[in-house]
């Protein structure tokens, strides 16, 4: 995996708006940046792609420095800084497929889903169309 030092606006954009919902993973504290942090960030980068880290008692310049030597020892790109939280991005390094560990997902259906109204609209219709049968009603429809 070749590093990945610069991404488009429109990618940071996503990827920040990704990151919003995303709880902080790792914590810079006290000590610092250590070994056991990098390898930490290093191992979280792998299994999530994007991730934010916590930064604990550093000035805005001391977060800066410490964002740029994470991202220079991780191969990181450095999505966002914004007050005491860092998101960073790696691309995931495509594992190789060893026969038979592959497990297809559950087909889905293609299209756009429907809005719980959209549903209910749908079936209400389908039960206006239909015809009274053997002596059954139809299924009452909805009034507003």
């Amino acid at each position: 995996m070749a590093p990945m030092t610069e991404i488009t606006t429109s990618q940071r954009r996503a990827l920040r708006a990704a990151a919003h919902s995303l709880k902080p993973v790792v914590s810079i504290s006290q000590k610092g940046l250590t070994e056991s942090v990098l390898k930490e960030i290093d191992r979280c980068l792998k299994t999530h792609e994007l991730i934010k880290v916590r930064v604990y008692d550093a000035e805005r310049e001391q977060r800066e420095e410490l964002l740029t030597a994470v991202c220079a020892a991780t191969e990181a790109v450095a999505v966002q800084h914004i007050g005491n939280l860092l998101v960073l991005w790696r691309e995931r390094a495509e594992e190789p497929d060893v026969a038979g560990t592959h497990k297809p997902g559950a087909k889905r259906a293609s299209g756009p889903r429907l809005t719980k109204k959209a549903a209910a609209a749908k079936t209400d219709k389908a039960a206006r169309s239909r015809s009274i049968v053997q002596g059954k009603p139809r299924r009452p429809t909805r009034t507003r």
